[in-house]
């Protein structure tokens, strides 16, 4: 009976699918390092609300945290009857995948947020109700989906390339956004744009500076004690949201290390996820979607 159990918990876990089903574009190195993927946490269908979320966890373009930024996410938002969808975005990999990583995290997150809203009714959530959630340096990658973005490639043989890469909104975890070298996390941008890069490009990837009207409602937490990615990052992007009337909420704790996830362990930052919660009933997005 207890080798049945195990049996049937294992066959129960949700197992990553690829987000290309040949070569992922702009490959770079060993092709073990270039198969990013996606997967799915799906809730109950009884307790499904028809919102999904693409989630990205952080981890300086360099490695993920999947564990306390990815799957534990899955489980906060499957438990409100979110569908979850975690990305394994390319990151450097030593010896394998060398920076810079651009462009290749953008078209991960781009090709993420396709593929859930061309699936919409397979996972039974709404194309219209397709939002992003990314911390850290997975903040940055989740800001970018939230500023670079299309509305579908009509001509494209891929049924998925055909559909909008736009979020619906964003949540934003003490997130790296700028790029400036003296605001930014170091090592986020020197793995995504590697050691010397063009100041363009710097300005083209600091999503601060890329906010419009159409970027869409954005929800930001981080803490002043942050020393790794310093909190300017969520108030300069809150600041470009506000100059273009971009609906957005932007908590700043007092106290708290960088990289706490969900923070279950701390009585007061604990607070936080709960304050996201409120801000996506706010917005509808906990109700049942009407078909």
């Amino acid at each position: 009976m207890l080798t049945l159990l195990i049996t049937l918990c294992v066959a129960a876990d949700p197992q990553p699918e690829p987000l290309w089903p040949g070569a992922a574009p702009a490959s770079v190195g060993d092709p073990s390092a270039n198969r990013p993927t996606l997967t799915a946490y799906l809730p109950p269908k009884d307790r499904a609300v028809g919102t999904a979320v693409v989630v990205c966890p952080g981890g300086g373009y360099g490695t993920l945290a999947i564990d306390h930024e990815g799957k534990q996410i899955a489980d906060w938002l499957t438990a409100r009857g979110v569908a979850a969808f975690v990305l394994r975005y390319r990151v450097v990999v030593k010896d394998k995948r060398p920076a810079p990583l651009y462009p290749a995290p953008m078209l991960d997150v781009q090709r993420a947020i396709r593929t859930v809203r061309a699936k919409a009714s397979e996972y039974g959530v709404r194309p219209d109700r397709v939002g992003v959630w990314g911390f850290s340096a997975g903040g940055h990658l989740a800001s970018t989906a939230a500023t670079h973005f299309d509305a579908g490639k009509p001509d494209s043989d891929d049924p998925i390339e055909r559909v909008s890469c736009r979020p619906d909104f964003a949540v934003l975890a003490y997130p790296v956004i700028t790029l400036d070298a003296a605001v930014t996390h170091a090592g986020s941008r020197r793995n995504l744009l590697g050691p010397n890069p063009d100041p363009k490009l710097v300005e083209r990837m600091s999503n601060d500076k890329q906010v419009t009207k159409d970027t869409p409602p954005t929800f930001l937490f981080h803490t002043d004690e942050d020393k790794a990615v310093p909190p300017m990052n969520s108030v300069l992007f809150y600041a470009a949201l506000k100059k273009h009337a971009v609906p957005a909420e932007l908590h700043i704790y007092e106290h708290g290390r960088h990289g706490v996830g969900l923070a279950a362990n701390d009585p007061v930052l604990s607070t936080w996820p709960t304050r996201l919660e409120d801000w996506l009933k706010g917005r509808g997005l906990l109700s049942p979607a009407k078909p």
